[in-house]
């Protein structure tokens, strides 16, 4: 079974024991997570969408701990004008791994 869920402004297609990292979510390591926007469910032929959520769905996930994502430099350079700007960011994520799927 595998289901779509929308966290952090993006959509993950996820199924059991999956592990993924998403944006930034407040907890420690061990904890458990529930994600109540899924999108859509399904199990081969069988698929459920919503419009635009499932209701009553929900997909639990255990927090495995907090990560950084690589360092991302965005650099501008004006030719002949001596102008230039570095700037750096490094995002942070949280790595979970998908314990479970309800559908409703």
């Amino acid at each position: 079974m595998y289901a779509v869920i929308k966290t952090g402004g993006k959509q993950y297609r996820v199924a059991e024991n999956d592990v993924l990292e998403v944006e930034k979510l407040d907890g420690e390591a061990g904890t458990t997570i529930e994600f109540t926007e899924v999108l859509m469910v399904g199990e081969g032929e069988d698929v459920k969408v919503g419009k635009p959520m499932i209701a009553g769905a929900k997909v639990t996930a255990e927090l495995v701990g907090q990560t950084r994502g690589p360092k991302l430099i965005a650099f501008k350079k004006r030719r002949r004008k001596n102008s230039r700007r570095k700037k750096g960011h490094r995002q942070d994520l949280t790595k979970v791994r998908i314990t479970g799927i309800m559908a409703a």
